[in-house]
């Protein structure tokens, strides 16, 4: 980015070391486990202070701003999968931004500031099965009773949760407008009738643990609620600004690293006597995917640059996260076919980066989702009622 000091440099190369060193030799092996050590793996990053770039000084953070964090997660493209680079993302970008904002002094003492350590590992729960997309549409309650909450409900598709030691969850706590009746609470995975219910069986993201959670009348005190009740739906929300944004540039470099690592293999591989970078088709389909990462880069650049500026970037998030995940579909997809036969292989990186890119277009906020905000923000969607 053009906007990186030696300061957002220097981030990169602590980051890079660690996956040079920790993550990318043990990658194949956690694949072929379906986990990862998330609790040691996140204590490094922790150590190496990491986990809480722009988290506030007071519980262990940096205190620096967004853009420090864009370097170091356009760094974590360089993980040679994206099971671990999403994980770590829920631990930084989705399951403790309003903690770190809209949290008690108490509630981020007990949870953000171990988080941002690296002690505790947390998940975010706001899918359920019938609620995806439709984020209003969650069933989970929390129902009042003296000074706790009684809860009952599932969550789906959460990433950490078989390791977590606290969920960030989106619960409804009344019964009026499904805009204006949710909150967010902290919920301790160790409490009782928190049920992790079956590890998920994915076709991507191999590496990273993904779960059901069962919620079967679960207490936990009310000052574990995040900010007021009843803002929950404002809350998560505003959240998502900054787990969308963290999908765009997680992105990038799985981008850029495809396209560089299709160059070197076409220019090796030999067919009917020449190499496959030397037919015009396949080198002119390179360079006009490479356009559109450069075009991508650029929008990301100007987004980040309104986001630190505290002007509502909401559209350009949007047209970031809908164009990260169509075109790395894209690339990923067209790189794949110039490998031919071995492109097909679980062994080849290029697969797994096919897999695991998938999601791109539907975790987050799916495609769907994007254009319905892009378009609401453009004043040409019809009113929600």
């Amino acid at each position: 980015m053009e906007f990186y000091t030696d300061a957002h440099r220097e981030i990169q190369r602590t980051t890079r070391k660690i996956i040079e060193r920790d993550i990318n030799p043990y990658v194949d092996e956690w694949e072929k486990a379906e986990i990862f050590p998330a609790h040691e793996l996140f204590k490094t990053l922790g150590n190496a202070g990491l986990l809480g770039i722009c988290k506030p000084e007071k519980f262990g953070g940096m205190g620096l701003d967004y853009g420090y964090n864009v370097a170091f997660v356009e760094t974590l493209g360089e993980i040679n999968c994206g099971g671990v680079p999403m994980a770590i993302g829920v631990q930084t970008d989705m399951a403790t931004p309003i903690l770190a904002t809209h949290g008690s002094d108490e509630l981020r003492q007990e949870f953000l500031a171990p988080a941002i350590a690296g002690d505790k590992v947390a998940c975010i729960g706001v899918s359920e099965p019938h609620a995806g997309s439709d984020v209003a549409a969650i069933k989970t309650y929390a129902r009042s009773d003296g000074d706790d909450y009684v809860i009952n409900g599932q969550k789906m598709w959460i990433t950490n949760a078989i390791q977590a030691d606290f969920m960030t969850a989106l619960v409804n706590t009344g019964d009026g407008s499904k805009y204006q009746n949710k909150s967010l609470v902290i919920i301790p995975m160790d409490t009782k009738g928190v049920v992790r219910a079956k590890k998920l069986d994915k076709m991507g993201m191999r590496s990273s643990d993904t779960a059901l959670i069962h919620f079967e009348d679960v207490r936990i005190p009310k000052r574990n609620l995040i900010g007021q009740e009843n803002m929950g739906f404002v809350y998560q929300m505003q959240q998502f600004q900054e787990e969308r944004l963290w999908c765009a540039v997680s992105a990038l470099r799985a981008l850029e690293l495809t396209l560089d690592e299709t160059i070197e293999y076409t220019r090796e591989r030999k067919v009917f006597g020449k190499s496959i970078l030397d037919n015009q088709v396949v080198h002119y389909r390179i360079a006009e995917m490479k356009t559109e990462i450069e075009m991508f880069r650029a929008l990301l650049e100007k987004t980040v640059q309104r986001y630190l500026k505290g002007e509502d970037a909401t559209e350009q998030v949007s047209m970031l996260k809908l164009k990260a995940g169509r075109l790395s579909r894209e690339i990923m997809d067209a790189c794949l076919q110039y490998y031919g036969g071995m492109g097909f292989m679980n062994e080849m990186l290029i697969s797994r980066r096919y897999r695991d890119q998938r999601l791109g277009s539907i975790g987050g906020g799916a495609d769907e989702v994007m254009l319905g905000i892009i378009c609401k923000t453009m004043g040409i969607a019809p009113s929600r009622k």
